[in-house]
């Protein structure tokens, strides 16, 4: 689907090379700017379309003035990548700096004023950028992944820990052999028993389209409910809020739900607490997947004003 323009902004189609592979996605330009424009890159989290609502916020940031670099990571959706269905945490942080430098390629963007902007999976991978990679000057982490380990404890009960261990080794030989990886579900519903990497019902009712209007069910006709389990062992391995305290003098503004479960809110609040100015902390009343529905208004504002105050010129 594409986006389409509006009178603020146009919206194009774009493939970027990433270490051999290509990652498809969108370009926002506003169409007010008369000179070289900031960008803002932007991915989704853990199993997610760019379609699960990221044109809205990519349309609120290029209505603000932002050119917007908006992709599907590898192996999902749009983008090409092998073996389909794989989060692999540090191949999409290495692509969100692949996508920095294709934007700084664009003709009519300012390279030296370069966001980035994650939610949820991808709002750990930018806590991770942002310190590791000083082209990044202003950085928004949306509900963001901050301890892979501890997120996988409160999910799994204490004796599926050692099933899934056996699982992960069982894996791990077969693709030894040349075997095909297993895929296992990303979400099962409330009422039926099983495991899954998002067990939650919020979980399950958001990718169901269960959360969305009518208009918006053509958002989820892509998406499939399978990761592969590699997947999961990675997430297990995956400590983005250990990069925290290196992303000052960066700017941060962390976006947080109150009842998170799924990237619980303590964990996002104690990492917010060891990063050093400047930081904003946006809280917001609801959980994980608000932030895509009632209060996406409240947590698009927070990162317009946040990118406008460091990206933008007085």
């Amino acid at each position: 689907m594409d986006p389409g323009a509006t009178d603020t902004y146009e919206v194009h189609n774009i493939a970027f090379d990433a270490e051999g592979n290509t990652l498809r996605g969108w370009l926002y330009r506003p169409k007010s700017s008369q000179m070289s424009a900031p960008v803002v890159v932007m991915a989704h989290g853990y199993n997610c379309l760019k379609e699960f609502y990221l044109d809205k916020y990519a349309a609120a940031f290029a209505a603000a003035g932002f050119c917007v670099v908006a992709y599907d990571h590898r192996n999902f959706g749009e983008s090409d990548g092998e073996p389909r269905q794989e989060l692999d945490p540090w191949m999409q942080v290495r692509d969100y700096r692949n996508a920095i430098t294709y934007a700084e390629t664009l003709e009519g963007v300012d390279p030296d004023r370069v966001g980035i902007w994650g939610t949820s999976y991808a709002g750990g991978h930018v806590l991770v950028v942002a310190a590791i990679d000083r082209r990044v000057k202003c950085v928004v982490a949306q509900v963001p992944t901050i301890s892979g380990w501890e997120s996988t404890l409160r999910r799994t009960p204490p004796p599926a820990l050692v099933e899934q261990r056996l699982a992960f080794d069982a894996d791990r030989r077969e693709r030894f052999r040349g075997g095909t990886p297993k895929l296992v579900p990303m979400v099962v519903a409330p009422s039926e028993s099983g495991l899954a990497s998002h067990a939650s019902s919020d979980a399950w009712a958001f990718f169901t389209g269960q959360l969305s209007p009518p208009e918006d069910q053509w958002r989820f006709a892509k998406w499939r409910n399978e990761i592969t389990l590699r997947s999961l062992e990675l997430y297990s391995e995956y400590e983005p809020g250990s990069f925290v305290e290196r992303i000052a003098p960066t700017p941060l503004l962390m976006v947080v739900g109150d009842s998170d479960v799924v990237c619980p809110t303590d964990l996002c609040l104690a990492a917010f607490n060891r990063a050093l100015e400047p930081k904003r902390l946006e809280l917001y009343p609801g959980g994980h997947f608000s932030a895509y529905t009632d209060q996406f208004d409240r947590a698009s504002n927070a990162a317009c004003d946040w990118f406008t105050a460091h990206l933008l010129p007085a």
